[in-house]
């Protein structure tokens, strides 16, 4: 490992090409970086300077090493950071899974009021689908997650509160032929139709899926807004978030239906496991409370506002 006053010297010499010029840069006299130089190939055993040449450069050993330093340098800064952040209470980073059901856009503030606190905290944001965000916890892919649905599982030190409600329509394209049924619509009306689902991201062999009944043909697509989008196009059927539906509700591009079974509003939640509450997870924990924010995020993007 090389000393602050090495690396100095390497880098001094590689942007002046002079002995001389290094020595005006490090404030020092020429003899003394000349000697600094030579006791530092004597230390590596190597050619690290090219005298030859009117100007004074690294050799290719030079170079790897100067580069090779301040890599070196640069990583126990960060270790030394690191060490720091976690000892004063942060986490090194904290992994947040959102139920793809929230859409990422609305957690930017968010992001940005964390990255203010100049922490040091990685964050890393994914996002999973119906059982895989409680799956992500319970298998520790997840520090904390958000806007999972369905009734927390049994996790091992499982905390958790409810996030908010989220509302729902049965909707379907104004040309599809459902558009002008009946209503209610009964199941063996939504039977004969494509349902499209958004595919549950769980490692198990079946997952969970909403608004289908026995029988009926599937549509699985990555995302709520893909799957809004289809059923504009007419591709299948199902319930989708009315706050994210509202403009192509309001435009008739999507048809609000009535049905039988009606659903009730999603709770969607908050959790995490309580062994480890580090102050970056406290905070965002702490900021998820927050009425409007919680109700942002619910209610999420209108689709076509």
């Amino acid at each position: 490992m090389l000393s602050a006053e090495e690396l100095a010297l390497l880098e001094a010499i590689r942007a002046t090409g002079s002995l001389s010029r290094a020595a005006a840069r490090l404030g020092k006299a020429p003899s003394t970086v000349s000697h600094a130089a030579r006791q530092l190939e004597a230390r590596f055993d190597a050619l690290l300077f090219d005298r030859r040449q009117y100007r004074l450069q690294l050799t290719p050993a030079g170079h790897l090493l100067a580069d090779e330093a301040a890599r070196l340098m640069l990583d126990v800064s960060r270790l030394t950071q690191r060490v720091k952040q976690i000892a004063s209470g942060w986490e090194d980073r904290l992994w947040i899974v959102c139920d793809e059901i929230l859409e990422f856009e609305t957690l930017l503030p968010l992001v940005q009021a964390f990255d203010a606190f100049g922490s040091g905290v990685t964050l890393r944001i994914t996002h999973e689908i119906l059982s895989g965000t409680w799956e992500a916890l319970r298998d520790g892919r997840a520090d904390l997650i958000v806007g999972a649905t369905n009734e927390p599982p049994a996790i091992p030190g499982l905390r958790w509160f409810e996030l908010g409600a989220m509302e729902w329509v049965f909707a379907v394209a104004s040309r599809h032929p459902l558009a002008n049924a009946k209503e209610p619509l009964l199941r063996e009306h939504l039977a004969a139709h494509r349902a499209v689902v958004v595919a549950d991201s769980s490692r198990a062999p079946a997952g969970r899926g909403y608004g289908v009944v026995g029988g009926q043909a599937v549509l699985a697509v990555p995302s709520m807004r893909a799957k809004i989008l289809a059923q504009r196009q007419g591709l299948g059927t199902g319930w989708v978030p009315r706050h994210r539906a509202a403009g192509l509700l309001k435009r008739g591009e999507l048809v609000e239906k009535a049905t039988a079974d009606p659903r009730e509003p999603n709770v969607l939640y908050v959790a995490w496991r309580g062994d480890h509450e580090g102050g970056a997870l406290q905070w965002w924990i702490e900021q998820l409370r927050e009425p409007r924010l919680a109700k942002r995020l619910v209610e999420g993007i209108d689709v076509a506002p």
